[in-house]
């Protein structure tokens, strides 16, 4: 291992929530990234998730980045990941995203039940959008869209989630 592995792995990852937010159908939200300076990402599709603010609880995070990123807050938590889930920043991105103090994310992801109508969503609430585009997928299919960086963490979220369709297309 290098010096400069070593320094990334003494790194923090930084602490972020994820919102799996499913449909009456008991699909999920997708939304298409627009790259950012520096991505070469083609196709780079993900659920909402961002930073925690420091002090913020997580809860109201994903409250909070579900808003900045789809223009909707008309959903109810249903579901909470048993432990934070994790990823390294691949090696081009180390020292460059977040300013390079981290090495990856920490996660908590969220599901939640959408209570709104898809007219609600508005891609340009924040003032730099995240999403160019969306659209509603079964939670098995969202692993194989992802980034390649975060499929694992996606593929323990399906498999945490499994059953939260079936609890939605039954509550609504």
């Amino acid at each position: 291992m290098s010096t400069s592995d070593r320094d990334v792995l003494d790194r923090p990852y930084r602490p972020c929530v994820g919102a799996a937010l499913f449909n009456r159908e008991g699909l999920v939200w997708i939304g298409k990234r627009i790259p950012k300076s520096g991505d070469n990402f083609v196709d780079a599709w993900q659920m909402p998730q961002g930073g925690i603010d420091k002090g913020e609880d997580p809860g109201n995070a994903v409250f909070r980045e579900l808003r900045e990123e789809t223009g909707i807050d008309a959903a109810e938590i249903i579901a909470e990941t048993g432990d934070w889930l994790t990823y390294e920043l691949p090696e081009h991105l180390r020292g460059i995203s977040w300013g390079g103090k981290y090495r990856g994310q920490k996660q908590k992801w969220y599901g939640l039940r959408f209570l709104g109508e898809d007219r609600d969503f508005d891609l340009n609430t924040h003032d730099k959008p995240e999403f160019s585009e969306w659209r509603w997928v079964p939670l098995e299919q969202v692993p194989e869209l992802i980034i390649a960086f975060k499929r694992d963490v996606y593929t323990q979220l399906a498999a945490e989630f499994r059953c939260l369709p079936e609890r939605v297309m039954k509550k609504i």
